[in-house]
Parts: C-alpha cells; structure tokens; sequence
C-alpha cells in the first residue's frame, strides 16, 4: 500500500480543451458507466449531446462526468477482479434516480489491467503533476448547471485525468458535487482539487463510498441527491 503524499493541482493552459499530457491505492472501478444492476447508462450513438441535457428537479440540467477503471483492484485489502468498476457502479445508480446527461471520460492511453501497473503509472502522473489526455471531450459545458465529478480516488485525491477535464472547462456560477469511491480516503483532496480547478463554481457537499461497499449505496445516493436538491424528498 502506498500513501505517498499527493501533488496539488496546477492551473494549466488546457482552459477550452480537454487534451493532456500522454493513478498509491486505487478504488475505483474499464473507463466508461454503465452500471449493473441500475438502470444502464447510455453510450455511444445512444449518449445524449451536451445540447440535450434535460431539466430535472428546479429546472436545473445536471452532467454527470465519471470516470471508472475495472480490472485488477484493491479489495479489502487484497485484489479482486471487477467486470464493472466500481465508481461505474454508483453513477449507474445517479442516472437511475435523477434526469442527467452521462459523459464517460476516457483516457486516450487506457489504464492497465494490472492493478499494479496502474498504482506505477499514477504515482508518476502525481509525480509530474501530469494531465493525461482525454480520448472523447466534450465540446462544452455551457448549457448545466450542476455537474456531478465522479471518480474513484488514487493516492489520496482523484486520478489526474480528472484534473485534465476540470481545467477543460469553464464552471464558473455552477455547482460542483464530488462522487467517489474509495478504500479509506473518503473524498480525499477532491473538494480542495476542484475549487483549485474550477475558480468561481460552488463546490457542493461530496459523497465518498467505499468500493467493497458500492452496490449497497443506493440508499446512502439517494439521501445525497435529496440534499443536493436535485431529488425530492420522499414524503
């Protein structure tokens, strides 16, 4: 297990384009949500465009951006196979409960299956405070208004290329609400990372789930949701 400490994120000159330079315990689930066991996430020719998004709870149109890794993963202390990953998981379980449009983030170098070489490869990306590229940006957020960051969390904060795609984009006057799953870091430096990363957004309340514990967090998500506003309160 590796807990070297994590870089801060830089500011870079990657405002209006979501291309990088081309993640020490990992948690989270191959790139890509689409959720078992929930309501399956679109893709592909399926994914709704950025200028479709549908109002849900007050109006308020919600992008929900994961990314999620499967293969070899950390559990409970050894490794597990995951045809899923785990934060795929629980943005499968979002989309489900609230009216949002999914952005799967995908690296344009994938992650290996290797849970080590994974834990290599993203203590060098901390190391030089790297942006890895994204393979699919999108080509702007203009239209949401709240946008849900989820991600598994790397050596104490968020895989890198998360950094690339919150420097992509301008998010100022909207909310961000950190997701991730995790082995015992909570949100880790999340909360810290995108207020660096996104000057003038809100940074709302995060919800952390541990990854041994994801498929039994829907009640824990709805409750999240419900605080967040953008899902009404059973009455």
């Amino acid at each position: 297990m590796i807990t070297k400490p994590a870089a801060i994120s830089r500011r870079s000159a990657l405002r209006g384009a979501a291309a990088g330079l081309g993640g020490v315990l990992l948690t989270a689930g191959a790139t890509g949500c689409t959720a078992q066991g929930t309501d399956a996430m679109p893709s592909g020719d399926d994914a709704p465009s950025p200028g479709a998004a549908v109002p849900g709870q007050d109006g308020r149109r919600v992008l929900l951006a994961c990314f999620s890794r499967a293969g070899e993963n950390y559990h409970y202390g050894g490794r597990t196979k995951l045809d899923v990953g785990n934060t795929e998981i629980l943005a499968g379980m979002v989309s489900a409960l609230i009216p949002c449009d999914v952005h799967r983030i995908e690296a344009a170098e994938p992650y290996p299956e290797s849970y080590d070489a994974t834990v290599a490869r993203n203590v060098r990306e901390q190391d030089q405070d790297a942006r890895p590229a994204i393979l699919n940006p999108l080509a702007a957020v203009g239209r949401y208004d709240t946008v849900i960051l989820a991600s598994g969390i790397w050596n104490v904060r968020a895989p890198m290329i998360m950094a690339t795609f919150a420097e992509s984009y301008d998010f100022t006057g909207k909310t961000i609400l950190p997701l991730t799953t995790h082995a015992m870091s909570g949100l880790g430096t999340t909360v810290r990372d995108y207020r660096q990363s996104c000057p003038g957004a809100t940074i709302g309340e995060g919800l952390a789930v541990k990854g041994e514990e994801v498929r039994n967090a829907g009640p824990g998500v709805g409750s999240w949701l419900q605080r967040a506003g953008l899902l009404p309160a059973r009455r």
